[in-house]
């Protein structure tokens, strides 16, 4: 069976989740790899719970189906741990990862706090980061989509931070002004710079 990279995001309708699916999908695409991209949301309205997913691979993807046993888990929203764990309906964070995972939480706790929280092995790699707050600061609004990809490209080896950026700039100027997009770019710089783990 061929071997995928598969990627999960938690969060919340309007935190960029989609977006960044999206933008990690394009930046793979661009260093060569096989990638899909694509959100799993109904008709919910800002702030209700929302998963994307990728899968990245050098070969070409013939499943087309969720995320059901993510290599990668990034948890946009640290509330979801909680909720998503108390609804028997929903999946949790943890749902289908073994001990071989990676866990980035957006969150000023240390990564030794969120594995007790997670409940996850010690083989399990947890990763932190304060996207809300470098959001704030760069962007000037609570969207900790950008600082999650930078971080995302400092722990893991998906992509490349310069290709996140490279993509970034070339696929959203024409949609934003230079401010928002130079904003974004120093998030995703500063989420590569400022995420710690364990």
């Amino acid at each position: 069976m061929e071997k995928y990279t598969e990627v999960r995001w938690h969060g919340r309708a309007q935190q960029g989740i989609v977006t960044a699916a999206k933008l990690l999908g394009e930046t793979a695409l661009t260093e060569g790899k096989y990638v899909q991209a694509f959100p799993e949301f109904g008709p919910e309205r800002m702030g209700a719970p929302v998963r994307s997913y990728n899968r990245l691979s050098d070969k070409p993807i013939r499943v087309h189906c969720s995320v059901t046993s993510p290599d990668v888990v990034i948890i946009v929203d640290i509330t979801l741990i909680a909720v998503l764990e108390a609804d028997p309906a929903l999946p949790s964070t943890t749902s289908g990862t073994d001990g071989d995972a990676v866990f980035l939480v957006n969150t000023n706790h240390s990564a030794e706090r969120l594995r007790g929280e997670l409940g996850v092995a010690d083989s399990v790699k947890v990763y932190t980061l304060d996207a809300s707050q470098i959001s704030l600061d760069t962007i000037g609004r609570q969207m900790p989509n950008t600082p999650m990809l930078g971080a995302l490209a400092k722990a893991t080896d998906l992509v490349k931070i310069d290709g996140l950026i490279e993509n970034f700039r070339e696929n959203y100027s024409k949609k934003y002004d230079e401010k928002v997009i130079a904003g974004n770019i120093e998030a995703m710089k500063r989420g590569y710079a400022e995420v710690k783990g364990e």
